[in-house]
């Protein structure tokens, strides 16, 4: 009785002219997850570097050779004194011509007006006389001026930052020789924060900053000024925040701050996502499975990826609060692959 089944199997086999039909592809069990509101405990990490809220570069107005330079890099310095000069030679010179300038054309002047009003010149030529005076005297006046900013004289209280020339150089007009941070302007900290970040900031946000430098413990600060346009070579906008006036603090101390951000209300803004159901993240995106309940399949989705927490994930863009993720087997997946969900 066995073979004669067994043959009847082997006949119904061979009666066939095509291969048999392929078994269905079993659905992946995988485990889903809906995305929440992003709570506010989520925080942005970011490393910047300390600063003076005013940083001046200070020149000279007027070419010319460096007589001496009074400070050094790191001196403590008042305002008005007097931090660096030019050799007055060229510009004594250029003044007192101006000088001897005006004085010829004044008296020019007088005597056109005399000839002119007895009728020997004409009204036009009294007039461009009257015009020379006034250049000459503009001449004079600016001579003056640059004489006056052959010193560099600091603007207010500070520290000199940085000495870019030095006693005998040559300089060209507007040439930096001296960097001055005011003191008191504060100090900040400026933190480079990408588009996806920036619009969770806002205006005297708090932050707690660490400086390795100087201690472990973080100290409090605020958002002071944030960015209006964006850095064209990275792509970053320089956000500032206050620091409280700290002994030690020096312009170019390195410190990471911890900025709270949280969501924009519970129907937009960003969510919350484990951290598995996120793949192929690069930069600030990455790609997700959605669960599609009806169906049972799931689609491959870019999101935009923020904050990345202890087991959870901020997404910026791209995902609805609601939704389903996939967070367990996203290796095996592909878009449009039907899912088992396991219970």
């Amino acid at each position: 009785m066995r073979r004669a089944v067994i043959g009847c199997a082997l006949a119904v086999a061979g009666c066939g002219d095509g291969a048999p039909p392929p078994a269905a592809e079993t659905p992946i069990a995988v485990r889903i997850a809906p995305a929440v509101p992003a709570g506010t405990d989520a925080s942005l990490d970011i490393t910047g570097t300390v600063r003076l809220k005013r940083e001046t570069q200070l020149g000279f107005n007027t070419p010319g050779r460096i007589a001496a330079i009074g400070v050094l890099e790191g001196q403590r310095v008042g305002a008005g004194q007097v931090l660096a000069r030019l050799d007055p030679t060229g510009l004594d010179a250029a003044s007192a011509s101006a000088q001897a300038e005006a004085v010829r054309t004044a008296a020019d002047l007088k005597r056109l007006r005399t000839l002119g009003e007895q009728g020997w010149v004409t009204r036009a030529r009294v007039e461009s006389a009257e015009a020379g005076a006034v250049a000459a005297r503009a001449r004079v006046t600016q001579a003056g001026f640059d004489a006056r900013l052959s010193r560099i004289v600091a603007p207010a209280a500070g520290v000199v930052l940085r000495r870019a020339a030095e006693p005998g150089q040559m300089v060209a007009a507007g040439t930096p020789v001296l960097v001055l941070g005011e003191t008191g302007s504060g100090y900040v900290l400026r933190l480079p924060v990408s588009d996806a970040d920036l619009a969770k900031l806002r205006l005297g946000q708090g932050a707690a900053v660490t400086l390795p430098a100087l201690s472990p413990n973080p100290i409090a600060a605020t958002v002071g000024e944030i960015a209006a346009r964006g850095d064209e070579r990275t792509g970053t906008f320089q956000v500032e925040l206050r620091l409280p006036p700290v002994a030690g603090l020096r312009s170019g101390l390195i410190g990471t701050a911890r900025l709270r951000v949280g969501g924009q209300g519970p129907a937009a803004g960003p969510v919350a996502v484990p951290a598995s159901a996120v793949f192929a993240a690069r930069a600030d995106e990455g790609f997700v499975y959605v669960y599609t309940p009806a169906t049972n399949i799931v689609r491959t989705r870019m999101v935009g990826v923020g904050p990345l927490g202890d087991r959870a994930v901020i997404v910026t863009r791209g995902l609805n609060i609601g939704e389903s993720v996939v967070v367990s087997g996203v290796d095996r997946l592909r878009d449009g692959m039907r899912v088992a969900v396991a219970r």
